[in-house]
């Protein structure tokens, strides 16, 4: 089967038990938003929110809460899906499996994206921009957003949907300076595809025409969030996972339209014209803050008949989008290892926000005739994989070697770990990137999108056995005297609010000297942090906390450092300051009052009884 609509969707989940209705009015302005977290939380089923304060239109959230959920929805499809991405990373696969690989390109063939007719469902009427729903979903939002928006646009050079770019970017559609109803701000990042076409447009001085689609059949989201290899369009990806041609047409203004969307939003964005966007509480768990970005002028706001509004809540994970990246891990499998030779596997952690953390195994092949072993082939595959992609985000890189653990799981995140600080020599195997370009979201750098990269390598035999428990003979020093225990070979320990990294780096400087006079051989890792009994107190604390905190170049320190010929490096633990810092954006905080309020539609007899 294949979901004509977005409607289609919901109905058919509703019939299976994975979906209910909000029948009461619910606010906008928070209130959705704790709705969804609360029930996500849960593993709860998906949300139709019928009567949306301020809004005649209807919304859905959490349709990806769930991988089961998921799954369900694309039942009859994923396995051509799987199969077709596997055949673009290894074509000689279809050798291996000719039928089923067959069968997945036939499936591809016949997904190619088709022209529809203008008098397609989503030309039933127009609206404005004020009359949608206003979802904002954290306190401090600078106004309302779109949060699962299609973002459409085309190379200005080779027009035509075959070279177009389908992305996720959010929307702000209210708030700071925009012009209601005219006005709306376009946010992208790095290395996303869009920025190309609007490179392209800009040195022609031509306005980039941009198309926003909201809703339709959920292959259409979940094409714009997907990693697909070079050559494989999210248009005819959406085809094949949908088990429909993506529909489209022109509209008279020359504006691409999905033709089975439930909106679409229109307009173009000028070469230079930006205006400042945010703040928004975004998936790092933080705000990110204002900045300038492009400013859409908007032409038209087309809906189907009896649309639904589609959005999301992202904050610090696990959210819908944790979701989102296990299915993305599903269908795509191995295909990104295939692409860098010697990779075995890589884990964007999602717990530390995704692109802060990055685990990897490679092949260390390089000298296999010499008996000591140390981090070479896998130092050129650290390399290969900052430069591919949205992984050259990465700011922090731990990669082992495939040949010391072969049954190493790379998403047993404290086995992984360990492994590392077992064989890692922190004089040798810390590889510094400074000056150079982030995360977008993340602020633990001194500028937007600036920051820097270590990459951690370790290959060879076992150097040390790893603490089990915190040391009764741990020592305890003056402004760093609470310490827990975190996993093996890991300590977090308390200290004092961050003032300015003068100050500071004179301090721990002057603690790592101490701590020289301590047998530490069994500890790899400290962190010093704010809260030391939050820090250890789950594994998902402990890498929010650690790798969002902390900017490599300028919070890596460690005992008995040095350095020699431009190699920074430690012969005892390393030390990362993952305390707050005054440049840091603000943590995300949900609104107690809110969080009271909604507490009403759990009551028997309400809509959320049994699920909030």
């Amino acid at each position: 089967m294949g979901y004509k609509s977005l409607r289609h969707c919901v109905e058919d989940l509703e019939r299976n038990g994975h979906l209910i209705r909000v029948t009461e009015e619910v606010d906008p302005y928070l209130e959705m938003a704790a709705i969804h977290m609360r029930v996500y939380d849960q593993q709860g089923p998906a949300l139709l929110f019928e009567n949306v304060k301020g809004s005649s239109f209807p919304a859905v959230s959490n349709l990806f809460g769930t991988l089961e959920r998921s799954h369900f929805m694309f039942r009859d499809t994923l396995d051509n899906v799987k199969r077709l991405v596997s055949l673009r990373s290894d074509p000689f696969s279809i050798v291996k499996n000719p039928i089923q690989s067959f069968r997945a390109v036939c499936a591809g063939v016949a997904a190619f994206p088709v022209k529809s007719r203008l008098s397609a469902p989503i030309s039933y009427a127009k609206t404005q921009i004020s009359n949608v729903p206003q979802i904002v979903n954290w306190p401090m939002d600078g106004g309302s957003f779109v949060t699962m928006p299609q973002v459409y646009t085309e190379d200005i050079d080779k027009p035509g949907t075959m070279n177009s770019n389908l992305g996720m970017y959010r929307i702000q559609l209210s708030g700071n300076d925009y012009i209601q109803n005219q006005e709306i701000g376009l946010h992208y990042q790095l290395h996303r595809g869009i920025g190309i076409h609007q490179t392209k447009a800009n040195e022609l001085g031509r306005p980039l025409k941009v198309s926003i689609f909201v809703g339709g059949p959920p292959s259409h989201a979940l094409a714009a969030v997907m990693p697909l290899p070079e050559g494989l369009s999210e248009l005819t990806f959406a085809g094949v996972l949908g088990n429909r041609h993506f529909r489209y047409f022109y509209d008279k203004e020359g504006f691409c339209i999905s033709a089975d969307a439930d909106f679409v939003i229109t307009g173009t964005v000028y070469p230079n014209e930006n205006k400042p966007e945010g703040p928004f509480g975004d998936h790092l768990g933080y705000y990110s803050l204002v900045h300038p970005f492009p400013l859409m002028h908007v032409h038209n706001v087309y809906h189907r008949k009896d649309p639904i509004w589609s959005f999301t809540v992202v904050g610090r994970p696990p959210q819908e989008d944790t979701s989102f990246g296990a299915l993305i891990h599903d269908i795509t499998g191995s295909a990104m290892s295939s692409e860098i030779n010697g990779l075995h596997a890589v884990n964007a952690v999602d717990a530390a926000g995704v692109h802060p953390l990055l685990l990897a195994i490679g092949s260390e092949r390089y000298t296999p005739y010499l008996k000591l072993k140390r981090p070479q082939e896998i130092l050129t595959i650290a390399n290969q994989i900052l430069g591919t992609n949205q992984l050259s985000l990465a700011k922090y890189l731990f990669i082992s070697a495939y040949e010391d653990q072969p049954d190493l799981d790379i998403y047993d995140v404290p086995k992984f770990f360990q492994h590392i600080l077992e064989r890692l020599d922190p004089s040798r195997d810390l590889h510094f990137h400074t000056n150079t370009s982030i995360d977008t979201l993340d602020y633990s750098g001194d500028d937007i999108n600036s920051g820097s990269k270590v990459v951690i390598a370790a290959a060879g035999d076992k150097l040390r056995d790893l603490i089990i428990d915190k040391p009764s003979n741990f020592p305890v020093l003056r402004g760093f005297a609470n310490s827990k225990f975190v996993m093996p070979g890991v300590i977090a320990v308390e200290t004092s609010e961050f003032e300015d990294y003068k100050t500071d780096g004179k301090l721990i400087n002057e603690y790592a000297s101490a701590l020289e006079e301590y047998d530490l051989s069994g500890i790899g890792l400290i962190v010093l942090c704010d809260d030391a009994s939050f820090t250890s107190e789950t594994l998902n604390n402990f890498l929010w906390i650690t790798f969002t905190r902390s900017n490599p170049s300028h919070d890596l320190y460690g005992v008995r450092s040095f350095i020699s010929n431009k190699h920074w490096g430690c012969k005892g633990p390393i030390l990362i300051d993952a305390r707050k810092k005054p440049h840091h954006a603000p943590e995300l905080v949900k609104d107690a009052e809110v969080e009271s309020k909604i507490n009403r539609l759990g009551v028997k007899g309400k809509s959320l009884y049994g699920f909030i």
